[in-house]
């Protein structure tokens, strides 16, 4: 089968498109016939070496936390699951990825597809899906009638959040720039603070009971988002590499999240996109075999959106 893999941490030259064997589930595992993944910047990350402390990977390794497809085999144990059913999932950190034509997961993390999308474009929903989930529900605590602050809320990330805070019935204020302005509106967003030209804090005239950083600001700016914060009240921030702030004289807490699999959130999110209540949104559909290419468009900061990740047809 093909598939993509670095042999090596470095730059996006190191991904290489290749001849590998076909793996064999193992008891309790799943093989998948993949019909996308997608890219997630924790890859980039895992493929330059930056996380060898908190995601060690046996070389080499194939990228790719997000899996569409169909069951294709099935390890010992495994029940629940037939040949055939579509299924998507959120793979584990330091196992072999689906950026190739079949990948092995843990019958655990997978979860039904949706059927009101095409199967490829579910790819695009696991990881930023839980993300977003995780964080307004599972630590922000939030519930219909509060205000949540989703900043940086243009990005995948972001429009899942925007979606599913409005579909609580939460006052959602995001913060994008001007390009992302529509979008955020059209998810659901009450009001919109464009970031390029006034500083959030100064936009904000009301405390908020939950902040969501998406966005890589300085620590400076995260800090002046927890002033927007209610006393009680909780910022959750993404970005890890930069911890979040508390004022323990106002109770407002700092969480930092660290997503998780999880398949009965993902089933739950698959329920809200059959219903029409969650647009999944693809930005592009690339062939597996440029995913290098993908990576270095990345680096380049050239991305926008969600990109799945397709492998070659029979």
């Amino acid at each position: 089968m093909k598939a993509v893999r670095f042999h090596d941490y470095g730059a996006p030259d190191v991904l290489r498109y290749e001849d590998v064997e076909q793996p064999t589930p193992s008891a309790g595992e799943v093989r998948v016939r993949v019909a996308a993944t997608s890219f997630n910047p924790i890859d980039a990350s895992v493929r330059t070496g930056n996380m060898r402390g908190p995601m060690p990977v046996a070389l080499p390794h194939t990228p790719g936390r997000d899996v569409a497809g169909t069951v294709d085999a099935l390890g010992e144990g495994v029940d629940g699951f037939e040949a055939g059913a579509a299924v998507i999932g959120f793979l584990p950190m330091t196992d072999d990825g689906a950026s190739a034509e079949y990948v092995l997961a843990p019958a655990e993390v997978l979860t039904p597809a949706p059927k009101s999308i095409p199967l490829p474009d579910a790819a695009a929903l696991p990881v930023v899906g839980l993300t977003a989930w995780q964080a307004l529900f599972d630590h922000g605590k939030l519930t219909a009638g509060q205000r949540v602050l989703i900043n940086g809320a243009g990005g995948a990330v972001g429009g899942y959040a925007v979606q599913l805070a409005h579909n609580a019935g939460a006052y959602v204020i995001a913060t994008v720039s001007p390009r992302s302005s529509d979008a955020v509106k059209s998810a659901g967003a009450d009001e919109v603070v464009d970031h390029t030209t006034a500083g959030v804090p100064a936009a904000v005239t009301e405390p908020v009971d939950v902040v969501l950083n998406l966005a890589p600001v300085d620590p400076a700016e995260l800090t002046a988002l927890a002033t927007l914060v209610r006393p009680g009240g909780i910022v959750v921030n993404t970005t890890v590499w930069m911890p979040a702030p508390s004022d323990e004289e106002r109770g407002v807490r700092g969480i930092d999240l660290f997503v998780r699999s999880d398949a009965d959130q993902l089933a739950q999110l698959v329920a809200l996109v059959d219903r029409g209540d969650l647009r999944v949104e693809v930005a592009d559909r690339v062939p597996l075999a440029e995913l290098p290419a993908l990576h270095a468009r990345a680096a380049d900061g050239a991305v926008r959106g969600k990109v799945v990740v397709l492998p070659p047809t029979a």
